[in-house]
């Protein structure tokens, strides 16, 4: 039997809402955004180069750019399961931090609330090329 990416939902937000629920709620949004642009592909559509020449695909790996070598469709529902199971743990670990905790990394400082605006542009960025792999694999535009 042939895994498929199950559906998925983006969660909603208010937009007159809080700096926190505004900013967890958007990366909730693009993070169900991209599980929506997998939904109903198979690990072999999920790992297929669809965007010459670029390698990218939507089944990429663990490491900068490096996993876009080494796809393979047999583990696409483990690595589906992992990003999925990342991203609750990384919600957990930070649903008590405030947004003022810092922390340093690489002799820089950083605060979270940097970190939810990073990834929130990361995600919408990645999203952007989600949507030409989408449409050159199966036509499916919008979302």
């Amino acid at each position: 039997m042939t895994w498929t990416a199950p559906e998925a939902t983006r969660t909603g937000g208010s937009l007159v809402a809080g700096e926190r629920e505004m900013l967890t709620g958007y990366l909730g949004w693009f993070r169900g955004t991209l599980l929506m642009k997998c939904a109903g592909l198979t690990g072999e559509q999920l790992a297929e180069r669809a965007v010459e020449p670029s390698n990218l695909s939507l089944l990429p790996e663990d490491g900068k750019d490096a996993g876009f070598e080494r796809l393979d469709p047999a583990t696409a529902a483990e690595d589906y399961a992992r990003l999925v199971e990342e991203s609750r743990l990384a919600d957990e670990v930070v649903a008590g931090a405030s947004f003022d905790d810092t922390f340093t990394h690489d002799g820089e400082d950083y605060n979270l609330r940097m970190v939810h605006i990073h990834l929130i542009s990361e995600y919408a960025r990645h999203i952007g090329h989600a949507d030409l792999v989408r449409e050159r694999l199966d036509g499916t535009t919008g979302a």
